[in-house]
C-alpha cells in the first residue's frame, strides 16, 4: 500500500488529508493502511492527527 499511495501523492492525485484516512485505516485494522511514519516518509512532514 505504501508504494501505491507515494506514487499517487507524488504526481498529486491524492492529498495528506487522504494520507491521514490511511493512517487511521491502519489502526483500525494492522496491515491495511500506512504507518504514521509512512505517512511521514511519504509527505516530508511530521504526522500529526
Amino acid at each position: 500500500m505504501y508504494e501505491e499511495l507515494k506514487k499517487k501523492y507524488d504526481k498529486g492525485y491524492i492529498t495528506k488529508a487522504t494520507l491521514k484516512g490511511w493512517v487511521r485505516i491502519e489502526r483500525k485494522v494492522k496491515g491495511r493502511g500506512i504507518t504514521e511514519e509512512q505517512y511521514e516518509q511519504i509527505t516530508g512532514e511530521k504526522y500529526e492527527a
